[in-house]
């Protein structure tokens, strides 16, 4: 991609002044917004010893916390075709009474990237498709800015069908549908997830915390400790435009991420 092309796709987002610069020197003593040192590669990087570095001195990511994951996944073993086969037939909660049809997931199935969402709304529930209409579109424009087109990653969500009114997921419907997701994310292998919006990190990641403590950080997914990035979902950035700065650290931060795994 040229940096025309990419100013393009920044000026897409509404973002009218980015130039790629060198990496400004973390700020000493800068704090999450609840007040705790936030953790960045830079900082895990600097503590230095077995802990901080795993083999050819990759930082090791910062681990959620929370309950343990199950020692086996639900569905361990299932390959593409019965996975989706299954999510569609699935009637594990009682959002299958009310959903159009489910969701499964879209894009390239050798991604380095797998972006993961909270549930479909309305548009996704009548297509079958993650992430379309207008928060889709600034997605692409997102993942275009970052040097990524849409058929380069795959894009899914926590949930497979809709909630009604677009509402919260309970923490039942959650924990029903993401054995599901962890199939994906094991026959995927991402180098990087990318956790958009706050449910759908808060459900990943087993918190209550908010998305700007969780933001701007390295955490670890699973059974297979993928590398977890937290950033804004698009449909957020389309009411609150001027995060779009922030949303675009969290990609380049996530960029980076990939990058040393």
């Amino acid at each position: 991609m040229t940096p025309a092309q990419r100013m393009q796709y920044l000026d897409a987002m509404g973002l009218d002044c980015w130039v790629m610069r060198a990496p400004a020197a973390p700020k000493h003593g800068s704090q999450a917004d609840s007040g705790a040192p936030r953790e960045t590669l830079e900082s895990v990087a600097a503590k230095g010893g077995a802990d901080a570095q795993g083999p050819a001195g990759v930082p090791q990511p910062v681990l959620p916390r929370g309950p343990a994951d199950p020692p086996v996944a639900r569905e361990a073993g299932v390959e593409w075709p019965e996975l989706r086969a299954r999510v569609a037939a699935c009637t594990r909660c009682s959002l299958a009474k009310t959903r159009t049809q489910t969701v499964f997931g879209v894009g390239n199935l050798k991604a380095d990237w797998l972006i993961v969402g909270e549930a479909p709304g309305a548009e996704e529930d009548r297509q079958g498709e993650p992430f379309v209409g207008r928060a889709g579109q600034l997605l692409n424009s997102m993942l275009r800015a970052a040097g990524l087109a849409r058929d380069q990653v795959y894009i899914a969500n926590v949930l497979k069908c809709r909630p009604p009114g677009n509402r919260d997921p309970t923490s039942t419907e959650a924990a029903e549908c993401l054995p599901f997701l962890e199939r994906q994310i094991a026959l995927l292998q991402p180098k990087v997830m990318l956790a958009v919006g706050r449910i759908a990190a808060q459900n990943l990641l087993r918190t209550d915390a908010t998305l700007g403590t969780l933001r701007q950080q390295v955490h670890r997914f699973g059974l297979s400790q993928v590398p977890l990035v937290v950033t804004y979902h698009p449909a957020y950035l389309l009411r609150s435009p001027t995060d779009k700065r922030k949303a675009w650290e969290d990609l380049r931060f996530a960029r980076e991420v990939c990058s040393r795994v």
